[in-house]
């Protein structure tokens, strides 16, 4: 048996919502870069799923098909030795000449996977049409996607077109190249239950096998479905194309997300009005099983076991992906791959998995019924002016060319095996419905070193550490003076960190125009030292900077490559600290930042208005300096994300918007319901600062434009999470 392959993918719908067409190609701009090819053999994947699609090469008309970027793109896979496996329709409904209703829509697709062979005969590996229950449950059931329906006869029209038209291009394509294989994937989640909707858990549990069913002929008259399918409105003739044409799979592609699998429940009061819903018979909530306390986790061992023993057919993985945290999405892929492997290892067909998606995904957290731009990086993050590897990146490397990966972030377990998993509990209902999850592989954990345990960012990053299962020591000046030398070597030879974040410094901006020395201690020569320590250990080390080492004379967000003129001592010390670290560990990762807002800190700001709003006080805040608010989640989940990708060099993290003082605090009394006229605009040399600061400090990037979220989704986050007392 050949040994685990990894396969690679880039998330490619073109999905209709409306009259609109949401083209993920078209937004990570993937078919302008030809060189993206290169960065996914560099990888050492095998083969690729490539996007084909109907709606781009044909958009107006059937024979009107421009075939410039398979071309390219084709021509290159091949002198790269990467097997293509062509998609045709990802969750789409095809160009606007059909849908997935049209009665014709699987003669069309046909004709068009003709074309498409005619001119490539040499591919051999197609999957016509992507997770056909999928798309025809979003589309006929759940009114997500084009047409929009919510019925069971559309919903079996769709997935019958589907189908149908999977057959037809199989045959058109196997008519021009025989050993053309079939790699149909699915997304094959499970239905979990309470004891009184257990006949529901039941049907649906039937229900997703139906697509690959079809077209392997298995749905005959003694079909548990059958009678169902028949009620509906569809006819034996429909059905008997496929048992006389049966067409199953060469290879069965298993999409599998932790959230496939779901928990139903006739207790709505248990869960959020989002998640109601009902048959016609019981009103039940319908959520991921993962989150629910009394459900016992579903390990995708479990999944690609359950296809296996159906089919028999040869396997893989052909999405593995979770939109989280860079080391969560390591977890996930590692545990997907490590399913796979056991059960490879019990005697199963299992090929390969799929790094999926390599350039990660846009607005499918509103399962892209939404333009908003939220981005899910990949193996690559798309938030510069190149793809940028992510530490995902050397894990499918070291899969692909069979080592084990031993990045530190893989030493804990993901979200989905900790506590925080559960977000309803109800502890009363039984779990005999679940089966138990194959406990993952722990590791002896390594820790991170964080200091300023007494200010904003060393509590922050402990905090989001802990959530994010990441080992850390965080220590005060107590137990680390970062300016003395032998305190630093001794930290590190008794913690014996993988990585470490400096969070102290002096913060006292007006202080330090009469403290310069203390300033200058703390800010330039202490991550200096410590900076040199790491280097000489091998050591990641990240520090922090400020806008204030910018004059604002700039009318335009500064940049990570502008030039600094600091005006007073603590900008000059942040400044100098950048130069010195540099210099020092030309590996270390420098972040600067701006104005902190958040929901862990009573002293900041923001914090500090709304408070006194919410005791009807008035507040002056200067309506002449323009900063970037920063929440301080934001910024630390940004930071661990670079320090865990390797990422060095100077930074920008600030939320995206640039505001005054004045019209922040405004902003954040509106989103509280606050009197926002108690904030009284004044200019910044009314409020007695002893410290000069720039007019202007704006923080831009040209690194990572899409690392931060907007300013205001974050401070509508910070409202939701901040307590304010009176």
């Amino acid at each position: 048996m050949t040994s685990l392959e990894v396969w690679g993918g880039v998330e490619c719908t073109v999905n209709r919502v409306g009259e609109r067409f949401f083209d993920q190609l078209e937004r990570s701009g993937h078919t302008r870069r030809l060189d993206d090819l290169d960065r996914f053999a560099a990888l050492g994947i095998k083969s690729l799923r490539f996007p084909a699609l109907w709606e781009r090469l044909a958009p107006h008309a059937p024979d009107a098909i421009d075939w410039t970027w398979t071309d390219a793109a084709l021509t290159r896979l091949r002198k790269l030795n990467i097997r293509p496996i062509v998609g045709f329709v990802h969750h789409g409904s095809g160009p606007r000449y059909t849908s997935l209703i049209d009665c014709t829509f699987a003669e069309k697709l046909a004709r068009f996977a003709r074309s498409f062979a005619e001119r490539y005969p040499w591919v051999d590996a197609y999957t016509p049409v992507n997770e056909p229950l999928t798309t025809a449950r979003f589309s006929g059931l759940y009114g997500l996607w084009h047409p929009n329906a919510h019925d069971r006869s559309t919903f079996l029209r769709i997935l019958l077109n589907e189908c149908t038209g999977i057959l037809l291009a199989m045959q058109q394509v196997r008519s021009v190249n025989r050993q053309a294989e079939l790699v149909q994937t699915e997304d094959l989640g499970r239905i979990y239950s309470t004891p009184k909707l257990v006949y529901q858990a039941k049907f649906e549990n039937s229900r997703r096998w139906l697509g690959l069913d079809l077209i392997a002929g298995r749905v005959d008259r003694e079909h548990e479905l059958y009678r169902w399918i028949r009620n509906a409105g569809v006819r034996d003739h429909e059905l008997d194309l496929f048992l006389d044409a049966p067409c199953p799979p060469d290879v069965l592609g298993i999409n599998h997300y932790i959230t496939s699998n779901r928990f139903l429940d006739e207790h709505v009061d248990h869960y959020p009005p989002c998640s109601h819903g009902g048959n016609g018979r019981q009103h039940y909530a319908d959520v991921e099983a993962v989150r629910v306390g009394a459900a016992s986790l579903v390990s995708p061992y479990a999944v690609l076991r359950e296809a296996w023993e159906r089919y028999g057919l040869p396997l893989a993985v052909t999405e593995a992906h979770i939109g989280c945290t860079r080391d969560e999405q390591m977890r996930w892929f590692l545990e997907v791959w490590n399913s796979a492997r056991r059960l490879h290892g019990e005697g199963a067909d299992v090929r390969a998995v799929t790094a999926w998606s390599l350039l990660g995904a846009f607005d499918w957290d509103s399962l892209v019924t939404r333009d908003r731009g939220h981005y899910e990086p990949g193996a690559f993050d798309l938030c510069g002016p190149e793809p940028r590897r992510t530490a995902l990146c050397g894990l499918i490397e070291a899969l692909a060319n069979g080592t084990e990966p031993d990045h530190p972030a893989l030493d804990s377990q993901g979200w989905w095996h900790r506590p925080q998993r559960v977000l309803y509990p109800v502890p009363h209902r039984p779990s005999h419905y679940v089966r138990e999850a194959h406990a993952p592989h722990v590791r002896p954990t390594r820790e991170l070193l964080i200091t300023g345990a007494r200010g904003t960012l060393g509590r922050a990053f402990a905090r989001l550490c802990e959530h994010r299962g990441l080992a850390f020591r965080l220590v005060d000046r107590s137990t680390l003076d970062i300016a003395n030398p032998e305190s630093v070597r001794h930290a590190l030879e008794v913690f014996k960190p993988w990585a470490v974040i400096n969070g102290a410094g002096y913060c006292r901006v007006d202080d330090a125009e009469r403290d310069r020395e203390t300033c200058h201690r703390d800010n330039a020569l202490g991550p200096t030292l410590f900076a040199e320590a790491c280097a000489s250990r091998g050591l990641p080390f990240v520090t922090f900077s400020s806008d204030l080492v910018f004059d604002g004379k700039a009318r335009s967000p500064y940049r990570e490559s502008d030039g600094v003129a600091p005006l007073g001592v603590y900008g000059w010390s942040k400044a100098k600290a950048e130069k010195d670290v540099l210099a020092a560990h030309p590996g270390a990762l420098i972040v600067r930042t701006s104005a902190f807002f958040g929901p862990w800190d009573r002293y900041n700001f923001l914090t500090f208005t709304l408070r006194q709003l919410a005791m009807r006080l008035t507040v002056r805040a200067a309506q002449d300096m323009t900063v970037s608010p920063t929440y301080v989640p934001d910024l630390v989940n940004a930071t661990l994300d670079l320090l865990i990708d390797g990422a060095n060099g100077l930074w920008h993290l600030a939320n995206q918007g640039a505001t005054t003082w004045a019209d922040f605090a405004r902003q954040g009394a509106s989103m509280r319901g606050y009197n926002a006229e108690l904030v009284l605009p004044v200019p910044a040399s009314s409020l007695g600062l002893t410290a000069p600061r720039p007019e202007y400090s704006a923080l831009g990037t040209e690194r990572g434009s899409g690392l931060m979220p907007p300013l205001e989704a974050a401070i509508e986050r910070y409202s939701s999470a901040c307590v304010i007392a009176a």
